[in-house]
């Protein structure tokens, strides 16, 4: 089975190094499925949770607030502000986190920034999922 190298990294540390067979990722234009000698590419993600199968078989979930995607011929890389493995979300935060974004956006008398509050309630959203995604796998 062929692989590629794979590096999830964070603002504050590195998330993932390692050989993987596969990464699933969403791009703005859609969800992009990168395999090893795919061609070289660079696109903005989406929050949202990142996918890497190892090249042992193993599926390892992070959820990144967002970033960049660059694959060259001998490496993929994502570059977030903010990542962190699925394991590692905390799903009673993102929820709280959810809730005032959407109490905000639902305040028309508070005096807050409409894009703000977006950003903050897709992020939720996009950890929660990922939250999900690792409960349906029995993690």
């Amino acid at each position: 089975m062929s692989t590629m190298q794979v590096e999830v990294v964070s603002a504050e540390k590195e998330i993932f190094s390692g050989q993987a067979s596969m990464l699933i990722a969403t791009a703005e234009a859609g969800e992009l499925g990168i395999y090893p000698q795919h061609i070289p590419l660079l696109t903005n993600l989406k929050a949202g949770d990142v996918r890497v199968q190892t090249a042992d078989g193993e599926e390892e979930v992070i959820y990144v607030s967002g970033g960049i995607l660059e694959v060259t011929p001998k490496k993929v890389t994502v570059l977030s502000d903010t990542a962190m493995r699925a394991d590692d979300l905390d799903e009673a935060a993102a929820l709280e986190a959810q809730r005032k974004a959407e109490q905000a956006l639902k305040d028309s008398t508070a005096d807050i920034n409409y894009a703000k509050a977006k950003a903050e309630l897709a992020q939720a959203a996009a950890q929660l999922a990922a939250i999900k995604k690792m409960a349906k796998r029995g993690r």
